[in-house]
């Protein structure tokens, strides 16, 4: 099996569905002879030509609308963001038109709406973005955040085979720094199903995206001082997998939620909900959230690395409800 970077397994991703279904095409800005703003199309358009990758105006509202208007059409098309930042740009095409398709005139549309996000690589408050907060209390639309090169091609192989509008997260410091053996067979990951990383018995660690590192590298200094962590990766934000969040909560009767977005508004408010609606009586200590700071996203190298969460803040979270 050949090493694939996070980065391919997603251009491999969009090739072999291309390949497998004729409706497929991709729609962004510079996907096509320039091979996107991370190279995540190099070549596509050699391959399928023009007509299958499309370069568009910058103009994120046109390019979830024409895909979302090919989509009712009979078509699966992937609109590429450059950014995932400027997906609000397109916020009120996706909740108000895409999301509410099904519901509104019975007609599913199939598109999948990709893009970097999250920091790390000094971006800025315009280059950082971490949307999935924004989407989640929008029904209609389902969000994965792959944290692996298997799991970025075997997610956004299930997205462009859903019926239903998919937010693709893709986290760009992965693009290029994680690197796996992937299967040569056709595979697809599927969407609303975690992957518990790690097994342990005395404190469960939530997460997903590039925090999965982050989780691991803490659950390993934990366990060099007798603490059994388990480490879950949700992968898919909506719809979640509720039971094996439930599972590892009755198991280690403690949990810290760790997500890149700001602490205030999101998406670990609603997982330390549910955990505290149906698994409180498991509880041996107050679910706790380890999340960035309520601030835009520096550019400053350090004040980033300052507003961001890190090892030191999981593992000062671990211990104080292992103190509990």
């Amino acid at each position: 099996m050949p090493v694939t970077t996070y980065v391919d397994a997603i251009r491999e991703a969009m090739i072999e569905e291309m390949r497998r279904d004729p409706r497929v095409f991709l729609i962004g800005e510079d996907v096509g002879s320039y091979g996107g703003a991370f190279k995540t199309s190099a070549g596509m358009i050699d391959e399928f030509g023009p007509g299958r990758v499309i370069d568009t105006p910058i103009s994120e509202v046109a390019i979830v609308g024409a895909a979302s208007g090919a989509a009712l059409m009979g078509m699966r098309p992937i609109a590429e963001m450059q950014f995932i930042d400027f997906i609000t740009c397109a916020y009120d095409m996706l909740v108000n038109f895409t999301a509410t398709s099904r519901y509104r005139v019975g007609s599913s549309c199939p598109i999948v709406v990709r893009g970097p996000a999250g920091g790390g690589t000094h971006g800025g408050p315009f280059h950082s973005l971490n949307p999935e907060a924004m989407f989640m209390n929008r029904p209609g639309i389902k969000i994965v955040a792959p944290g692996t090169a298997y799991d970025a091609k075997g997610l956004l192989k299930a997205a462009i085979r859903d019926d239903d509008p998919v937010l693709f997260i893709e986290h760009k410091f992965l693009y290029r720094r994680i690197k796996e053996d992937l299967p040569s067979e056709d595979y697809v990951v599927p969407i609303g199903k975690a992957n518990v990383r790690r097994t342990g018995k005395d404190i469960t660690i939530i997460t997903w995206g590039a925090m999965i590192y982050v989780a691991d590298d803490a659950a390993a200094d934990l366990a060099n001082d007798g603490v059994s962590a388990e480490v879950i990766d949700l992968r898919s934000i909506i719809p979640f997998d509720e039971e094996a969040i439930l599972n590892s909560v009755a198991k280690t009767n403690r949990v810290i939620i760790l997500h890149e977005a700001p602490l205030t508004g999101g998406a670990g408010a609603e997982f330390a909900a549910r955990i505290a609606e149906k698994a409180f009586d498991y509880l041996d200590a107050p679910v706790k959230r380890v999340a960035a700071l309520d601030v835009p996203t520096p550019y400053s190298p350090p004040l980033e690395a300052a507003a961001l969460p890190d090892k030191a803040r999981v593992l000062a979270a671990a211990r104080e409800l292992l103190r509990y």
